[in-house]
C-alpha cells in the first residue's frame, strides 16, 4: 500500500513524522504495518517509525512549525533584559517569547485599523 501525495512528507522532521503517521492510523492501517511503510517511504530507521506510529496513536496530530528564520532587530537594552527575564520565567525560547508578543501585537493591530 503506498502512501497518497499528500502524505509525502519529510520525516526526520518530527512533526510531519508524526502527522503522517497519524494520517495512516485515521485510514485504518495497523500501526505496524504503517510503521513499516514510514520507514521505507522515508527512509527512517524502523525504530524511529514506530516512534512516530506510537506518538500520532497517543497525540493524534502535531502542529508543523512555520520554517524560521534570523531577524535581527535594535530594541533598549532594558527591553531586551525585559524579554529574556520573561522568557527564562516562563521556560520558553527567547524566539517563542518574541514571536508571540508580535503575533499578538499584529492581530491587534489588524483588529484596530483593518484593511478596506
Amino acid at each position: 500500500m503506498g502512501l497518497p501525495v499528500a502524505l509525502a512528507l519529510v520525516v526526520t522532521c518530527s512533526p510531519s513524522g508524526y502527522n503522517a503517521a497519524a494520517d495512516l492510523l485515521d485510514a485504518g492501517v495497523p500501526a505496524a504495518d504503517a510503521a513499516r511503510e514510514l520507514a521505507s517511504r522515508f527512509g527512517c530507521s524502523p525504530r524511529q517509525a514506530h516512534r512516530y506510529v506510537q506518538r500520532a496513536g497517543r497525540s493524534g496530530h502535531v502542529a508543523v512549525p512555520a520554517p524560521a528564520a534570523v531577524f535581527t532587530v535594535k530594541l533598549p537594552v532594558p527591553l531586551i533584559a525585559r524579554v529574556r527575564a520573561q522568557a527564562a520565567a516562563s521556560g520558553r525560547t527567547l524566539s517563542a517569547v518574541v514571536a508571540q508578543a508580535l503575533e499578538e501585537f499584529l492581530a491587534r493591530a489588524h483588529r484596530e485599523h483593518p484593511r478596506r
